[in-house]
């Protein structure tokens, strides 16, 4: 559902996007390079506010009951300029494309920047498992100047190709370490349904797990921060690592305030330093972003 709200990007906008595309190019480096950096990951309120917009990448566009709703690259570039322009909000993840577009918005002015990494596991594939790292390299995020590289890592028991995904996140960790960038890795233990569709387990056991599992990986852990579901029992998640951990925001739910009241239980341990929230703030029932973020932002 679109908002009433008036549109911060226009159409004018989009063409001029287009046009800095395929003339100038390399304007987006030069932007990069210029772009004013946060002075710390702290977060305006103490813990990090970021809005998620890597999805597309992945194939994967639903939101709440529509199926193409991050389809439309005009309509998400809105709403993130829009949750980015909000205070509390400090900053945003997204894939190479998404984030070039916002820099040519002049939208990233100041913001923590995360680069998505793996989008190879593309959703509703056989494949889907096999999380390649297509997306950012921590050479490149370095490079743009940003904070840090975000990678999903799915482990499904049955499936051989979660062991090539968990040595590349290793790799992967360690390349950004080297560089002194965070590495945000969002875990979990994953399967299949009886239709072949991919669903991770969200119960206690399963998330502490994958937790611990997340936090071991590569030579170091000394910029590791998890991205983590919340779940009933977050105290026992929690009490599974010293890492940072991120409240991973999920899916569009149908009530705001249940979800809310979730997520400010959860935000209660000194361990839990921010949220990572993407469509539950970019596509919220009833189309207000402003007051979805404002919402979020009041919990912290």
């Amino acid at each position: 559902m679109t908002s009433s709200r008036t549109r911060v990007v226009t159409p004018d906008d989009v063409a001029r996007i287009v046009r800095s595309r395929m003339r100038e190019p390399g304007r987006i480096a030069e932007l990069a390079a210029a772009r004013p950096r946060p002075s710390s990951l702290d977060g305006q309120t103490g813990r990090l506010v970021v809005v998620a917009a890597d999805h597309p990448a992945r194939g994967s566009l639903r939101a709440g009951p529509d199926p193409l709703a991050m389809g439309d690259r005009a309509d998400l570039l809105d709403r993130l300029v829009r949750a980015l322009s909000r205070p509390g909000v400090d900053g945003v993840l997204g894939t190479a494309d998404v984030l070039e577009d916002l820099l040519l918005l002049g939208a990233l002015d100041g913001k923590v920047v995360f680069g998505s990494m793996n989008r190879g596991g593309l959703a509703g594939t056989t494949f889907e498992m096999d999380d390649r790292f297509t997306g950012s390299t921590a050479e490149a995020i370095q490079q743009a100047g940003y904070q840090g590289g975000k990678m999903l890592l799915r482990i499904d028991p049955a499936d051989p190709l979660s062991a090539p995904t968990l040595q590349a996140c290793a790799q992967a960790i360690g390349d950004l370490a080297t560089r002194g960038l965070v590495a945000m890795v969002e875990p979990f233990i994953s399967g299949r349904d009886e239709q072949g569709r991919v669903h991770n387990d969200l119960s206690t056991e399963a998330v502490v797990r994958s937790a611990t599992i997340a936090a071991g990986l590569a030579s170091t852990s000394a910029y590791t921060w998890l991205k983590l579901p919340v779940v009933p029992d977050m105290e026992a998640v929690v009490a599974a690592t010293t890492l940072p951990v991120l409240l991973l925001g999920g899916e569009v739910s149908s009530d705001q305030d249940a979800q809310l009241a979730s997520w400010a239980k959860a935000l209660a341990s000194p361990s839990v330093r921010g949220m990572v929230v993407g469509r539950s703030l970019l596509f919220p029932p009833g189309g207000d972003v402003e007051a979805a973020v404002d919402a979020t932002v009041e919990m912290m």
